[in-house]
């Protein structure tokens, strides 16, 4: 601190919370010079006997499994199957609604916490009512202030409670990106503790809503260790993937695009259930060619498949982090030929990660080079004319017949 004034560090020294507070005790008569004295020696003596532990320890021998398992804590596994019957048609965001409640019951100890997110049921209205079920404790308003929500919802994990943290837009969360990256993701591989806060982040375009509520983040946040990144494309996986995601020992970044959620319907069963994370789903079968994709891409590539005429394979991955590379490689070598195709812009965007590992493990099956489709490499636009142009579904038809030409 010798780049500091000694007059600056004096004239904070008076505004020590600490110091301060220790005064107002005093000067209620809850704390005396005695006890102060003695709470300053047990602390003092307790940091002394840490310190000496840690200085007593030996170097770790380098062991490339012991490292990455640090990573993350281990995963719950004791998931409750969906039952057998389909359930409800929902869309989208009564799916998610219902997989908040349903948990929110099942565990007394989780919190909600968001902006705007108590009476008036938040921007999207996917918490509405929660409030008058569960109080005010459990779904609770807080400031505009993105970091701060984050790192209370770390707080309550380290406490042994749950939580989980609605961003307005996925884009706000730039606003707390260091809770995420530097003390969300980092807790269990510092410390050894599981951080049970899922981030739940309304995401895409095709809305009309511009260049700062309408990105696509999602490749932010897959180059994080300690991160679970989730995607859901249907009700039925939104809602399973969510309940089992409050469940998660590790933070996870939880992507609902907004197009979806009062655009989609499907069946949903009303139970709760659970759906494993880190495994994709196959929707369609196909022996011609195989996309892979995520989100709002699984319906685009649905549609361009019925287009084409072509026997496509469709995989949807479901989570991003860690990714189902055994279900995407196996059909990839069945069918020789394959298309990567995400909303997000094309550059820097988690399909270049799937396409060269494709590339290294299936190199021999392949027909054709592996391609890759994106959105275009500028900002979203406000304009719906501009705004379709710049989604990747505008070329997706053109980009499937050169591939299938190949």
């Amino acid at each position: 601190v010798k780049h500091v004034p000694p007059e600056l560090i004096e004239e904070w020294k008076k505004k020590d919370p600490l110091a301060n507070y220790e005064s107002y005790l005093k000067g209620q008569k809850i704390l005396s010079e005695g006890q102060s004295k003695k709470f300053r020696e047990e602390f003092t003596a307790k940091i002394e006997e840490a310190w000496a532990v840690a200085l007593g320890e030996s170097d770790p021998d380098p062991s490339e499994a012991v490292e990455a398992g640090d990573v993350y804590a281990p995963s719950n596994t004791n998931l409750v199957d969906p039952p057998d019957s389909e359930g409800t048609k929902k869309r989208f965001v009564d799916a998610l609604g219902d997989g908040l409640r349903q948990a929110m019951e099942r565990d007394p100890n989780l919190i909600l916490m968001g902006q705007d997110i108590a009476e008036y049921g938040g921007v999207f209205k996917l918490t509405e009512g929660l409030v008058t079920r569960f109080g005010k404790e459990r779904v609770r308003n807080t400031p505009l202030c993105e970091s701060a929500i984050l790192a209370t919802g770390l707080g309550l994990s380290l406490g042994g409670r749950a939580s989980m943290v609605e961003m307005q837009f996925a884009d706000f969360v730039t606003c707390g990106f260091n809770q995420i990256v530097n003390n969300l993701a980092k807790t269990h591989y510092r410390w050894g503790h599981g951080v049970n806060v899922t981030v739940r982040m309304p995401t895409g375009a095709g809305v009309g809503a511009g260049p700062f509520h309408s990105q696509s983040t999602e490749a932010w946040f897959t180059h994080v260790p300690g991160l679970v990144v989730v995607y859901p494309a249907t009700p039925f996986d939104a809602k399973g993937l969510l309940t089992t995601s409050l469940r998660e020992p590790n933070p996870v970044l939880f992507f609902e695009h907004k197009f979806l959620y009062r655009s989609l319907e499907g069946p949903v069963p009303d139970t709760y259930y659970n759906l494993p994370l880190g495994k994709a789903s196959v929707v369609q079968n196909g022996e011609d060619v195989t996309i892979v994709t995520y989100g709002l891409g699984v319906h685009w590539a649905l549609d361009a498949a019925r287009a084409s005429g072509a026997s496509a394979e469709i995989v949807d991955l479901r989570t991003l982090l860690p990714w189902d590379r055994d279900t995407v490689f196996e059909s990839v070598r069945k069918t020789g030929k394959c298309l990567v195709l995400h909303e997000d812009t094309l550059v820097g965007g988690f399909g270049g990660e799937i396409a060269s590992a494709i590339q290294e493990e299936c190199f021999r099956f392949l027909d054709a080079p592996v391609m890759r489709l994106g959105s275009m490499d500028t900002p979203v636009p406000f304009n719906q004319r501009l705004e379709k142009q710049f989604l990747a579904s505008n070329r997706l038809h053109e980009k499937l017949k050169e591939l299938l030409l190949y």
